[in-house]
């Protein structure tokens, strides 16, 4: 058998994920998908408290997910991988 059809099928696969890496679009979808996700989820355990329901370990959980999936999608949004590196004077 031959190792060309698998070493085709790693690069092919290595360019998309280098593609949807440097995509501001789909970076802007889904980072704002969390960054939203996690809004809705904040408003949904600040209600329960409105509404003077008790503070309780599950509605700290969700306020403590939301803030996660908003930080996720921030991290998404601005894409720091690759930018620490130092730049070298040529």
């Amino acid at each position: 058998m031959s190792a060309a059809p698998e070493s085709a099928a790693a690069s092919s696969s290595s360019k998309s994920v280098q593609a949807l890496k440097n995509c501001w679009g789909c970076r802007m979808v889904s980072g704002g998908g969390l960054v939203l996700s996690g809004a809705y989820v904040f408003n949904a355990a600040r209600r329960v408290m409105r509404q003077g329901g008790p503070t309780s370990m599950g509605t700290v959980a969700q306020i403590t997910f939301a803030a996660c999936l908003a930080a996720w999608g921030l991290v998404i949004l601005t894409d720091p991988v690759g930018k620490s590196h130092r730049k070298t004077p040529e």
